[in-house]
């Protein structure tokens, strides 16, 4: 594949994922979001290396990594990105210890919502339901990231899993609602 078919295939990925976000964030009232996600990834930052490492069925910033050992492209993103778990990663004053801080909700439920459609884009028509959890359990991510973090997307697919697409979002979408009138709630409380 060459540099202009690869130029417009990431294209197209980075819009349909765009797309899938944007609309399942639409469903659960968070426009803003929908609208804003992922812009980075026009970025030439971001938009060029995808494109080198573009190769359709898994994100560029895989292969990257394993070419470098490190990903520019990703260390962009996450910084810029609050719906990914690793922006809310600092080490602790002094120390190399790290402190991976709980996601407030309205970013956790659009890592979820992100995690859905990088699912549905990658895996096409072998997608289902279960994909984007199964996927979650099996990452190093799970083990890393803060436990309540964790636990509330886990809990979050696996609804998805149990229950539909059609049935979680509306899920989704009422916990959404619940955040915006009180922002101190759990998830563990709600679900």
């Amino acid at each position: 594949m060459n540099t202009v078919q690869r130029f417009f295939r990431h294209l197209h990925t980075v819009n349909t994922h765009r797309f899938l976000v944007m609309k399942m964030c639409f469903s659960c009232g968070m426009y803003k979001q929908g609208l804003m996600h992922d812009l980075s990834k026009y970025s030439p930052t971001e938009f060029i290396p995808s494109v080198r490492y573009y190769q359709g069925n898994r994100s560029p910033i895989s292969k990257e990594k394993e070419v470098n050992g490190y990903s520019q492209c990703w260390l962009h993103h996450k910084g810029r990105n609050r719906h990914h778990w690793e922006y809310w990663v600092d080490r602790e004053n002094g120390k190399t210890n790290l402190i991976c801080l709980p996601m407030p909700f309205e970013y956790l439920l659009e890592s979820v919502l992100d995690r859905i459609s990088a699912s549905k884009t990658y895996n096409k028509d072998k997608y289902t339901d279960a994909e984007p959890y199964e996927f979650f359990l099996r990452s190093k991510e799970y083990h890393t990231m803060n436990r309540k973090t964790a636990s509330e997307i886990a809990q979050l697919l696996l609804y998805l899993k149990e229950n539909g697409e059609k049935k979680a979002l509306r899920h989704y979408r009422d916990l959404y609602k619940q955040y915006r009138t009180d922002k101190s709630f759990t998830l563990e409380s709600r679900v």
